[in-house]
C-alpha cells in the first residue's frame, strides 16, 4: 500500500522557536475560517479523495519514532498527525469501496466526515512543515470493507481513540494556539463518535455510549499516548514508537 503524500517542503520551515509559534498561528488562521483560505484548503483536499488508496500486504516498515510526547509541542502535533492520517486514509478508503446495502443518509454522514478528517490532517501536515513524521502506510487488511458491521464498528474503534487520544494529550500542549486547536478538532471528533454510535445500532446503543462516556462523571475517556499508540499500531504497516509525556 503506497504511502499517503507528505511533502515537507510544502510549508516554509518546521516548528522551531519563535518561527514555529509565528507559523502556527497562521495555519490555524488560515485553516480555521478566519480568513478566506480555509474554504481554499478545504477544496484542495477534497480534490485528492478521487485517487484510490493502493492495496497490498503489511510489511514491516521502518520505525518513526514519535519521542517522548509531552516534552513538547512539535512531538504532540506529530502524534495527533499521525492519528488524523489513519483516520483520513480509512474514510477515503470506505467511500471508495462502499460497503454492500449502503444508503444515500449514511454516505453522505461518511462523506463529511471523510472531509473533515482529510481537513485536519491537512491542518497538521502545514503547520508542522519539514518537522512532520512521513507519510504513513495504512494497514486495512483487518477490515471487510464489504460489510456495514465491519465498516462502523472500525469506524466507532477510531473516532473513540481520536478523541481519547486529544483528552489524554492536550495536558501537554503549551502553546495556546494548539491548545485552541486540539479543543476545536475534538468537539468535532466526538460528533463523528456520536453519529457512527447511531449509525451501528440507533435501537440499542446510546449516543456515546458507557465505553465513551462515563455515566457516573459524564467525563469522556482519556487515554495516555503509549495506549492510543498500542490500539493504533495494527493499523498501521510503519512501527508507531512513543511515550507518554514527561514535561517538567
Amino acid at each position: 500500500m503506497e504511502k499517503l503524500q507528505n511533502d515537507p517542503t510544502a510549508a516554509p520551515q518546521g516548528l522551531t522557536g519563535k518561527a514555529s509559534a509565528a507559523l502556527g498561528r497562521r495555519v490555524f488562521l488560515r485553516y480555521l475560517g478566519a480568513t478566506a483560505a480555509a474554504g481554499v484548503a478545504l477544496s484542495a483536499c477534497k480534490n485528492e479523495i478521487a485517487e484510490p488508496l493502493a492495496t497490498g500486504s503489511a510489511r514491516a516498515g521502518d520505525a518513526i519514532d514519535l519521542g517522548d510526547i509531552g516534552s513538547k509541542d512539535v512531538n504532540v502535533l506529530n502524534y495527533a498527525y499521525a492519528l488524523e492520517q489513519l483516520e483520513a486514509a480509512f474514510y477515503t478508503q470506505v467511500l471508495l469501496t462502499p460497503y454492500a446495502g449502503i444508503n444515500g443518509y449514511e454516505r453522505a454522514i461518511l462523506a463529511d466526515i471523510r472531509d473533515h478528517e482529510i481537513a485536519h490532517r491537512e491542518l497538521f501536515k502545514a503547520a508542522l512543515g519539514s518537522a512532520a513524521i512521513p507519510g504513513l502506510t495504512p494497514n486495512f487488511s483487518s477490515i471487510n470493507f464489504s460489510s456495514r458491521a465491519s465498516v462502523l464498528g472500525t469506524a466507532r474503534v477510531f473516532e473513540a481513540i481520536g478523541v481519547s487520544a486529544y483528552n489524554g494529550a492536550g495536558k501537554y500542549i503549551t502553546t495556546p494556539d494548539y491548545l485552541v486547536l486540539a479543543g476545536k478538532i475534538v468537539s468535532v471528533e466526538a460528533r463523528h463518535t456520536a453519529i457512527i454510535s447511531e449509525l451501528v445500532s440507533p435501537q440499542t446503543t446510546s449516543f456515546s455510549g458507557d465505553d465513551i462516556v462515563a455515566a457516573a462523571s459524564g467525563l469522556g475517556e482519556a487515554r495516555t499516548p503509549e495506549e492510543v499508540l498500542t490500539l493504533v499500531r495494527p493499523y498501521v504497516q510503519e512501527i508507531l514508537n512513543g511515550k507518554n509525556g514527561r514535561r517538567a
